[in-house]
């Protein structure tokens, strides 16, 4: 009878103690990262994604796919036929996104860049960034080198998204979509550390069909690395 007693109180603790740690508060959000950041939206059938624009320095320095819910479907229909679409949200702190949270922000949408001439085309628009797809905060880069590596994002339905692993400057961004679940090498040697982009295209076609997404240098030359921190 003591030891099925012992066993029921030592039960209790556990599951108290367990119970404690699940509810301890988060630790509080790094004031640095709070900022407006920018992206990039892309879908596959009914689905919508974003690509985070990073920089070198926070409150940007993080590469970052997450699933959208929208609550307005012209999103969806804006991102099919467009070559390009952005968005820039109200200011708020992007590690929340580094942590896996979902959130909802308004945020107006832009045909083309928002910081490059794109056309404002819907104002303060609810978007919620419902599932984490790929975070990579850049810290403690490698130099730059000839040998570009692309890391795979599982996206569902077979698609998944193929985004360069930014190094130290000079460097790129570039983010393609594929349409196959097709076994293939992601590491290519670009002769450069920044290869043209049609040369990178034709070197990943080898994983299906692609549709390329994005591809963007000036953030990341050393030029840009050298500056001041980005607002």
């Amino acid at each position: 009878m003591f030891r099925i007693v012992f066993c029921w109180l030592l039960l209790v603790i556990s599951t108290t103690v367990f119970a404690q740690s699940d509810d301890a508060p988060a630790e509080p959000l790094d004031p640095a990262y709070e900022g407006v950041h920018g992206m990039v939206v892309f879908n596959h059938a009914s689905s919508l994604f974003v690509s985070n624009l990073p920089t070198y320095r926070k409150p940007h320095n993080v590469q970052l796919i997450y699933k959208l819910t929208p609550k307005n479907p012209a999103l969806i229909y804006l991102t099919r036929d467009a070559d390009l679409v952005t968005i820039k949200p109200v200011p708020f702190n992007i590690q929340r996104l580094i942590r896996g949270e979902s959130i909802t922000v308004k945020a107006d949408v832009y045909i083309g860049h928002f910081e490059q001439g794109g056309s404002l085309t819907y104002e303060q628009m609810d978007i919620t960034f419902s599932e984490q797809k790929y975070v990579r905060v850049l810290e403690k880069l490698d130099e730059p080198n000839n040998r570009q590596t692309y890391d795979k994002v599982e996206l569902g339905y077979n698609s998944r998204a193929l985004i360069h692993q930014i190094q130290g400057a000079p460097s790129y961004d570039h983010l393609i979509l594929l349409f196959e679940n097709i076994s293939c090498i992601t590491d290519v040697n670009g002769k450069s550390s920044v290869p043209p982009e049609d040369m990178l295209n034709y070197r990943l076609s080898f994983c299906g069909s692609m549709k390329p997404i994005f591809y963007q240098t000036e953030p990341f030359s050393e030029k840009a690395a050298e500056s001041p921190v980005n607002p």
